[in-house]
């Protein structure tokens, strides 16, 4: 369910906020659909990247890497 809670949008603008989210809806139902799951994560949010490089020595930055993405 989409509910407008600010403005008052032209039929015609919301024929178009609606064919947008449509379109998307079916591009996620069609992506999981061919892979028989949900979309695997992409390789920025591994967390096994961040253990890859050798060296990691506390520093002024060391609290940055230490945050393991989901």
């Amino acid at each position: 369910m989409i509910k407008v809670v600010r403005g008052n949008p032209t039929p015609e603008e919301l024929a178009a906020a609606l064919a947008v989210v449509q379109a998307r809806a079916a591009v996620t139902a069609a992506e999981s659909a061919g892979t028989g799951g949900p979309a695997a994560p992409e390789g920025w949010s591994d967390p096994s990247r961040i253990a890859r490089t050798a060296g990691q020595r506390p520093g002024p930055r060391a609290w940055a890497r230490s945050y393991w993405p989901v």
